[in-house]
């Protein structure tokens, strides 16, 4: 059973990036598809996928993970925010900067999902779920 799954899509994600996959297979739902859409936005990912799995009726979630040149992958770390014990709320003005703006925190806004840019930008406060650089 899985308790936190952001928590758990992160950890494929920066386990198959240490190992060099180019892809990982994550539980299908419409939060990590919302997830896998922003990444792809801001270029930590090449695609994803939403595939039938035939052995359950539970759908996957494919992420076709991103290297640099000399496989290295973009994303060199991600970190759950907002965790289920204790949940990170930030007003438009008080969203930190990752790496001085170099790294994303992923927003939940009443907007949907955006990344710490667009949030500011759209002066949306929000959750912030996940950040990465």
């Amino acid at each position: 059973m899985i308790i936190d799954p952001i928590a758990d899509m992160i950890t494929r994600i920066r386990n198959a990036g240490m190992v060099n996959m180019t892809s990982t297979s994550i539980p299908h739902s419409k939060l990590k598809v919302e997830l896998a859409r922003v990444l792809k936005e801001t270029g930590f990912i090449n695609d994803y996928k939403i595939l039938d799995n035939e052995s359950s009726p539970m759908k996957d979630l494919k992420v076709f993970m991103k290297y640099r040149g000399n496989k290295n992958p973009v994303i060199s770390g991600i970190k759950r925010v907002s965790k289920c014990g204790r949940r990170k709320y930030y007003k438009h003005d008080r969203i930190p900067k990752i790496l001085r703006g170099m790294g994303v925190i992923v927003m939940s806004t009443s907007k949907g999902l955006m990344t710490d840019h667009q949030a500011r930008k759209m002066k949306q406060g929000g959750e912030a779920l996940i950040a990465v650089w």
